[in-house]
């Protein structure tokens, strides 16, 4: 037994270690790195201050969190009410339909997603594809000005984080008992409230987790917002990227990083709580 207990800790040693030394250990610097303060000529000064978190509830600031946290919100929402579909019929289709669909699903992540950015500044540009194609359908007579705007980045973030919401809900409704939807059916329920009181309540879990892996990501993702946006909006990404590259102000950028986080960390725990009564009531 003691040889047994021996060799697993070894084993696990070198996880423990990776953790600590590239997880734990940047985390703890940043968190400490925000209390400090830029030095007046190059580098950081190790002296406690609360500045950098009082700097970022000036008005200018905190509109960055708010625009971040809009664009996050109409993305997700967008997201929510393609991916959640798509995901939930894939589920249904037979074997050989599924691998397709998968492999469609993945080749956009063989891509570098920089160079599938640049190709969508090829479709949306004004002498582009989308504007090639509704000229000659006679629907505009003018080309559209979408390339570096709000719609661009919308649709930016949706082309990306998309294939995450698509995954998690397929991953939910293929665990579905199916059986249970011919019951409420046999019963007298009709397709939609079979779907909305049966399989919607059983791929909630799903969807949830398809929201977090989007709408977390979606307010960092500055790169979207630089190359189909031209800078005009700001995420919160873009502040800390400008703060550690022109700026030089290196505390404040990760005051920044330690906000963002607690909001992700309590987006998370909200979203344990609500699976976890979720499964409760399943239960019950």
């Amino acid at each position: 037994m003691r040889r047994r207990r021996s060799s697993s800790v070894w084993m696990i040693l070198p996880l423990y270690i990776f953790t600590i030394v590239f997880v734990a250990g940047p985390l703890i610097y940043m968190v400490a790195l925000s209390f400090s303060q830029s030095a007046e000529t190059f580098g950081v000064e190790w002296a406690f201050t609360l500045e950098n978190y009082k700097k970022i509830l000036e008005p200018v600031y905190l509109e960055t969190f708010l625009e971040s946290f809009q664009l996050a919100l109409t993305s997700t929402a967008i997201i929510c009410l393609l991916g959640y579909p798509f995901g939930y019929f894939m589920a249904k289709l037979s074997e050989g339909w599924k691998k397709k669909v998968m492999i469609f699903l993945m080749l956009p992540f063989w891509i570098n997603s920089l160079i599938r950015l640049y190709g969508w500044i090829i479709i949306l540009q004004n002498k582009g594809v989308l504007n090639f194609i509704l000229q000659k359908l006679g629907i505009i007579e003018k080309p559209l000005r979408i390339l570096y705007s709000y719609p661009a980045i919308v649709v930016g973030m949706v082309y990306v984080l998309l294939p995450f919401m698509i995954l998690s809900v397929y991953s939910s409704a293929e665990k579905l008992d199916w059986s249970l939807v011919e019951a409420a059916r046999d019963l007298g329920a009709s397709k939609m409230k079979a779907f909305w009181t049966v399989s919607f309540k059983l791929t909630i879990p799903g969807l949830l987790s398809g929201i977090i892996l989007t709408f977390i990501p979606s307010m960092g993702l500055f790169f979207i917002a630089d190359i189909l946006g031209g800078n005009k909006i700001v995420l919160v990404g873009s502040l800390i990227q400008e703060q550690m590259t022109r700026g030089n102000n290196w505390p404040f950028a990760a005051a920044l990083a330690v906000v963002l986080m607690v909001l992700t960390t309590l987006m998370i725990v909200l979203y344990r709580r609500i699976t976890n009564v979720k499964e409760l009531e399943g239960i019950g």
